[in-house]
């Protein structure tokens, strides 16, 4: 049980520090993606993929 609470826990904050990353990366070319509860879910579930998507949103919805 706690094992599974520390995996979730853990998945949360490695996508945090992924999209804080990446917004340091691309923010030269003026990409940001927010670090809100939606995104962190998509990021924790799919992965890299999920991180992909959200950065082709940003250029579908701009």
């Amino acid at each position: 049980m706690i094992k599974k609470i520390v995996t979730i826990i853990r998945k949360i904050c490695t996508s945090i520090l992924v999209i804080y990353g990446l917004n340091l990366i691309l923010s030269a070319a003026n990409i940001f993606i927010p670090i809100n509860l939606i995104n962190v879910g998509v990021v924790s579930t799919l992965g890299f993929p999920g991180l992909f998507s959200l950065v082709l949103m940003f250029f579908i919805t701009k």
